[in-house]
This record gives structure tokens, sequence and C-alpha cells, in this order.
């Protein structure tokens, strides 16, 4: 009986994981290097990394919106613009296109594998 249950928490759990991945990947695009650096300056740049790792280095044009302020600060993002997403390495990015998303934006845009894979300029504070 108890591996019944923890069979099906188990099931529960992989089918809400692929279902939340399939969600990002419809909400979210995927941009590389080139395609990020050509469509970044006529966007909102967002940089959802937290403050003392912006401070260590950022793209160019960047505005800190940690992903841990991101619904507080979210009239500081316009829906009508789209938005450039970069964190670390990914992971925060799509949790923070999720709650956009949910708040009403569509043109949701991430750098493929984040700040650490960024060849291009940066600034540190």
């Amino acid at each position: 009986m108890e591996l019944g249950i923890l069979l099906a928490v188990l099931v529960g759990l992989i089918l809400f994981s692929v279902y939340r991945y399939m969600k990002q990947r419809r909400i979210l695009k995927t941009l590389d290097e080139d395609t990020f650096r050509q469509g970044y300056r006529k966007a909102q740049l967002i940089d959802v990394r937290e403050p003392n790792e912006f401070k260590g280095g950022h793209i160019l044009g960047a505005r800190n919106i940690p992903l841990s302020q991101m619904r507080q600060r979210l009239v500081e993002i316009r829906k009508d613009q789209p938005v450039y997403l970069y964190c670390q390495n990914g992971a925060r990015t799509a949790r923070a296109a999720l709650l956009l998303h949910k708040k009403g934006y569509s043109d949701l845009n991430q750098l493929k594998g984040g700040f650490k894979k960024w060849g291009g300029k940066i600034k540190k504070s």
C-alpha cells in the first residue's frame, strides 16, 4: 500500500515536471548569442540574478530585476515590448518567464546558456 502511494506521488511529480517544461518551451524563446544580441537593444534586457551577481558583471545595458523581487517590481516591465531575460545558466530565467507569462507578458526570450556563455561586452559595477 505505501509503495503504491509513493509510486503515485513519483509519477505525479514527473508528470508535473514534464508539463512545466513543455509550457516553458511554449512561452519562452531560447535564442543563441547572435540572435539575442541582434534583438536585445530594441527590447527590455533584464538580468534576473541577485544584485551581488549583477555587480560582478552583467551584459551592457541590462537592468537588474532579481527573480526574488520580480513579483513586486512588475510595474518596471512593459507588456508592449519584447522582454529579453538572462541569469547565470537559465534556470531562474525559466521561472521568471512563467511568472511574467502568468501576468500577461507574451514576447519572452532568454539567452541560451545564460550569462556564463555570453561572449559580448560586459560591465562591472
